[in-house]
């Protein structure tokens, strides 16, 4: 891993807030995620799954967490499964954890290599009630991938077919929303590194420059500062792909008088950060496109500030629009007759916003979490109010990741450049 060791501590306790959720006589097994074939004998790089990383720290291929408690048997509470490695895979693949290095990382004492899972997973079943098994319930999510966790509560039906199987998800997304310290400082630690590539992209854009020059770039910047690179695939979207919500073809050249809008953000310590900014090609905003971009900056002040504990992000979006709806009134896109014309679950600035006002950020970029629940307290937001004009080839996003308080949001991208006068001045 390149970036800094983590303390064992924010695992510690987030073992801890997930054991006061266990319905009691209950087991939990996490798998980290698979090691996907890419092409002939390569793999694509390997990404730890959230929720075994969120509890254990251990960000390795092959490993297995076994939780449970209540169990009787003292040895089979808590253990980790890794790895065991050997001279000919540290000649091959480089060095593996330790029993040693496991137990300094995830402060879990008894970590055993995984070939003793299988041993000791039918006397654990014999000892509980219920088996609680991590699929991906993201909302978001689409896999046609039959990935670990699926496999093996397909295979724990087969072989233990009197036991009952429970979702993981909601115990997860609920711990997962509200962050620990530790937490909030991998994601400042992603959010300066983000700041420092913008910076970087505003010296280096100019007329002719290509948009995979530009993300070359921003790669450039998150690597030497420790980054494991993009937390998500970044667009790099000049011209009328900036109304292309998740253009990531990168492969034009920016023209002159073209606006740019960037969405991207850096992976630290497997958090993410996630930034978006539209700025000139050329270095100055035209008319049009400053005017567009200061409604959608006083849209983003606004619901910036109304991310407070009580409010949801599915009646934040609702809010969003009816600003929406009086910027796009005085940019002359839309009339009082398209209001009054359209209908509620199609209102007129629809076609000009056509996202949520954000989402919850974290060990995901669009990490776990209920739309619908009031925001609380140490939870991280994006908030990234936009205004497409197709018509135009105009598009205009702005995105800085909060974190809710109890009192005002914290802006974890207060320091990057947002005014559109300030942008003009570092470009120039």
């Amino acid at each position: 891993m390149k970036y800094l060791p983590i303390d064992q501590a924010l695992f510690i306790a987030n073992r801890k807030r997930f054991i006061e959720q266990l319905p009691p006589n209950s087991m939990a097994i996490f798998h980290s995620n698979d090691e996907m074939p890419y092409s002939g004998d390569a793999n694509f790089p390997f990404r730890q799954n959230a929720d075994l990383f969120y509890l254990s720290g251990i960000d390795q291929e092959q490993t297995i967490l076994l939780l449970f408690p209540d169990c009787p048997n003292k040895a089979f509470r808590e253990i980790l499964f890794i790895r065991e490695t050997n001279e000919h895979i540290a000649i091959w693949d480089g060095h593996k954890y330790t029993k040693e290095e496991a137990i300094a990382a995830s402060g879990i004492h008894k970590v055993l290599w995984n070939d003793q899972f299988d041993a000791i997973l039918p006397m654990a079943m014999a000892l509980c009630e219920q088996l609680y098994i991590n699929i991906n319930e993201n909302d978001r999510a689409l896999s046609q991938v039959p990935y670990k966790d699926l496999r093996f509560a397909a295979e724990m039906r087969k072989r233990f077919p009197a036991h009952n199987q429970c979702r993981l998800s909601p115990i997860m997304a609920k711990l997962r929303v509200t962050k620990h310290p530790l937490e909030i400082q991998q994601i400042q630690t992603a959010c300066d590194i983000t700041k420092d590539a913008f910076n970087r992209v505003l010296r280096f854009t100019k007329p002719s420059v290509g948009e995979y020059e530009i993300e070359a770039e921003i790669t450039h910047e998150f690597l030497r500062q420790r980054s494991s690179g993009h937390a998500y695939s970044p667009i790099i979207a000049s011209g009328g792909s900036s109304c292309i919500l998740h253009y990531i073809d990168n492969n034009k050249a920016c023209k002159d008088g073209e606006i740019l809008l960037m969405d991207f953000g850096a992976g630290y310590a497997n958090y993410a950060a996630d930034l978006s900014r539209t700025i000139p090609v050329n270095g100055k905003y035209t008319k049009r496109q400053k005017d567009v971009y200061n409604a959608v900056l006083r849209i983003f002040k606004e619901m910036r500030s109304m991310m407070r504990p009580g409010a949801s992000m599915e009646e934040l979006r609702l809010e969003t629009g009816k600003l929406v709806q009086s910027e796009c009134l005085q940019l002359g896109l839309i009339d009082k007759a398209d209001i009054q014309n359209a209908s509620e679950e199609n209102p007129a600035w629809r076609k000009y916003f056509m996202h949520g006002l954000g989402h919850s950020l974290g060990l995901d970029v669009h990490d776990l979490a209920d739309r619908y629940q009031p925001l609380s307290e140490n939870c991280v937001y994006t908030c990234e109010p936009g205004i497409y004009i197709q018509a135009e080839g105009l598009g205009v996003r702005i995105e800085n990741d909060i974190l809710i308080t109890d009192g005002d949001p914290i802006d974890l991208m207060a320091e990057i450049p947002i005014e559109a006068d300030e942008i003009e001045e570092l470009m120039n």
